[in-house]
């Protein structure tokens, strides 16, 4: 180019530049952002979700951001100590368990969770079969007995110096036959091991005939009611902050693990193939509808946050620069030249 041209470049990209830099606030930048926003969505009822995305693409996304980015260490105790700052809040002191979640709100949880007769039997027998509920009906019934025996009775308690002389009789045969009570305390504890699954049945029948939807409703609604008038920070009484920190590291370290399982990627897997199933041949803004996402809900969303951007990236110089690196080029380049030449 010669000097002239030079200049006369010089000068339409100022020109340029202030002109993009006047339409890129206030009403006039609203305007071209409703403008654009109505477009796009012009667009998205004609464009299919298939043609914008696929499955692979979105799991890629999935693989790279969720489940294989290397997180910094800072991350737990960051969320530890946003944790903290929650439960610390002063609202946690006035705020009641009620108004979080309602009892009505209870109620209905509580009834979809009674529906669930078929998973609360089987917890029941779960219990009921395992070998520490076992021990426990062992214990339990061996020291109820012995108790009784020695001091519950009718006849311990009302006929005066019966239960000191059973508990010296023992202390003698003790004496006399080293280990008796130990030797007791086996073979009852084997005989009861033998009678334990019958046992353990009939607790079981008994407990699904006791545990009627009407008692455990009764029951736990009347737990609720116990607690609905508590506040947030009376119910966490006993957390303190390093507890509360601990858990929130327990809890990340199991993200990192869980994310990485086969099981958390099929869950993904399953999720992305049935929205393309459903969505994949729709309009892309059949999509948007089904989550409530439209025109009024992005221009709210750039009033909010877009134009306050746009005015800190004006003010700090940015924009400005932006438009000159983006535009420069053109300006000097031979296509320009060439034009310019041409008017002289």
């Amino acid at each position: 180019m010669t000097q002239g041209q030079m200049d006369t470049a010089t000068l339409l990209l100022d020109q340029h530049i202030k002109h993009e830099l006047a339409s890129l606030k206030g009403a006039k930048l609203r305007k071209f952002i409703e403008h654009e926003v109505a477009e796009l969505f012009r667009l998205g009822d004609v464009v299919t979700f298939n043609r914008i995305s696929s499955i692979d693409q979105v799991m890629s996304v999935i693989r790279r951001v969720v489940m294989n980015m290397e997180l910094d260490a800072g991350i737990p105790e960051m969320a530890g100590e946003m944790a903290t700052e929650v439960l610390n809040a002063p609202v946690q002191s006035t705020t009641q368990l009620k108004q979080v979640l309602s009892r009505e709100q209870a109620t209905a949880f509580l009834e979809e969770a009674l529906e669930l007769r078929e998973h609360r039997d089987r917890v029941i027998k779960e219990i009921m079969v395992h070998p520490v509920y076992q021990e426990l009906v062992s214990n339990v019934v061996y020291h109820g007995l012995v108790n009784y025996l020695y001091e519950d009775n009718l006849i311990t308690k009302n006929v005066p110096g019966v239960g000191s002389m059973m508990k010296f009789g023992k202390r003698m045969a003790n004496r006399a036959v080293p280990g008796l009570d130990e030797s007791f305390e086996r073979r009852f504890k084997a005989w009861l091991a033998e009678s334990l699954p019958g046992l353990i049945s009939r607790s079981e029948a008994f407990l699904q005939k006791a545990l009627s939807d009407e008692e455990v409703h009764d029951s736990v609604m009347a737990a609720w009611m116990s607690v609905e008038n508590l506040t947030i920070g009376e119910l966490r009484e006993g957390l303190g902050d390093v507890q509360l920190q601990e858990f929130v590291v327990l809890g990340y370290e199991f993200w990192l693990n869980f994310r990485q399982t086969e099981y958390f990627e099929g869950c993904c897997r399953a999720v992305v193939e049935h929205l393309f199933d459903k969505y994949g041949d729709e309009p892309v803004t059949c999509l948007l509808q089904d989550v409530g996402v439209d025109q009024t809900v992005v221009m709210t969303e750039a009033d909010a946050f877009i134009l306050p951007l746009m005015d800190v990236l004006r003010e700090e110089g940015y924009l400005e620069a932006l438009l000159r690196r983006r535009l420069a080029p053109f300006y000097q380049s031979a296509a320009v030249k060439k034009i310019l030449k041409a008017g002289e």
